[in-house]
């Protein structure tokens, strides 16, 4: 694919500067051997509350086909490890050994107001392969891009010889990993001596797997889709870049959602067939920013989120395989009523119709209580190509803002 002449698809307008940047980005990595060192997506990480970890593991077994693979103790923190399917990036869970633990995390969330009931539950950054991991250091260091130091960081994990991390940007609080492994044989990497669960911790799991099974969830949840990050208004496009500066992917497009005064803005990954393989990344922005939207009076629950919560990871998509259920519903349907049977708290029905022309249908679950992140479930009729249709992630938005709500005190009453 040919990135200097792809035309991005949407209607969403973008600033001269972005699009001058956008080619000299893409220039600058062909000329730099970036593209040529840099694959596909290998992990996600993110981090929980102490105590919350089996909570949090339970609940990726009952609604993804994430299973556990490996467990590690460090110095600080108990880490989990777990495997969706060949070609798809791994999920590290973080979990702090003591409540008393503070990092970068926990002073981030300490800023928000409903950030700081978990403050150290954040979604943390994805892990791209390298072929060399000291050159691609090396190369986007003399870019600007800032790494992790040793003695930086209160956790080792962010310091290890076989994953790089960039500091959290400015723009979206979430880093970048380098690896040059491609994570088949967990023992090589350096991340503390195993450990063994409880045998009521691996009850739970057993438990939690049987019902997956049961349902035959595992043959209809595929993967992760995209991901989605709620940035501030004014800094939609410096996000995009950054990213863009960082990895592989290319800006697929950005839409309006003018009913929620909000953008919807793609990234893609042009080395895989399949996005699961290296799933799309989303930034979500308000068009008219907090500060003059009180002369508009528009919706902005993209904003609110911002300012509640604090700039991060907004929800995980997860496909779900097309089709009619046996039991006379859409494959989707059956899975979201599956989970709401059995305790899945969810922010509204199904949105969108599959009938006799591509189309999508999506949902979003609530909150996690332990990661705070939104399971998105979305499924592509006849081979919708997309990630979403302007009303379906109009009223996925609406719901979702309904839900963030924080009642500000007035101080003066």
């Amino acid at each position: 694919m040919d990135l200097m002449k792809y035309a991005p698809v949407g209607d969403k307008k973008n600033s001269d500067f972005f699009n001058e940047y956008r080619l000299k980005i893409y220039d600058r990595r062909r000329q730099s051997g970036v593209d040529d060192l840099l694959g596909q997506m290998r992990g996600i990480v993110l981090q929980v509350e102490t105590g919350d970890a089996m909570d949090y593991l339970e609940e990726l077994y009952h609604m993804t086909r994430y299973r556990l693979a490996s467990t590690r103790l460090s110095d600080t923190h108990r880490i989990f490890i777990l495997r969706g399917g060949p070609e798809m990036p791994l999920m590290f869970v973080l979990e702090p050994l003591s409540k008393e633990f503070v990092d970068f995390i926990t002073r981030l969330n300490k800023l928000y107001p409903l950030a700081r009931k978990k403050k150290n539950a954040r979604y943390i950054g994805e892990i791209f392969h390298t072929k060399d991991l000291a050159t691609t250091r090396q190369t986007l260091e003399d870019q600007d891009v800032r790494f992790v130091y040793p003695g930086e960081s209160e956790n080792s994990f962010y310091t290890t010889n076989r994953i790089n991390w960039t500091v959290p940007s400015d723009q979206t609080t979430n880093s970048v990993g380098y690896t040059d492994s491609d994570f088949e044989d967990l023992s090589e990497l350096p991340l503390g001596e195993t450990f063994e669960l409880t045998g009521a911790e691996q009850g739970r799991l057993d438990a939690a797997d049987a019902f997956a099974t049961e349902h035959g969830l595992g043959d209809l949840i595929l993967g992760i889709d995209h991901m989605a990050t709620r940035i501030l208004a004014g800094e939609r496009e410096d996000a995009i870049l950054e990213f863009l500066t960082m990895s592989p992917y290319y800006f697929w497009g950005a839409y309006n959602i003018a009913d929620q005064n909000s953008s919807t803005n793609v990234n893609r990954n042009p080395n895989v067939t399949d996005d699961k393989m290296s799933p799309a990344k989303v930034f979500t922005a308000n068009n008219t920013p907090s500060f003059v939207n009180s002369f508009e009076k528009l919706p902005m629950p993209t904003e609110d989120f911002v300012r509640n919560f604090g700039r991060r990871m907004h929800h995980i998509a997860q496909e779900v395989r097309d089709g009619d259920h046996p039991s006379g519903v859409k494959n989707i349907d059956f899975v979201v009523e599956t989970l709401r049977k059995s305790g899945t708290p969810f922010l509204a029905n199904v949105v969108g119709e599959c009938t006799d022309k591509p189309n999508l249908k999506q949902i979003f679950s609530k909150h996690s209580p332990a990661s705070i992140l939104i399971t998105e479930y979305v499924e592509r009729c006849l081979g919708y190509d997309g990630f979403f249709t302007k009303d379906n992630v109009a009223a996925l938005t609406q719901a979702a803002g309904q839900d963030e709500h924080y009642q500000h005190g007035n101080v003066f009453d």
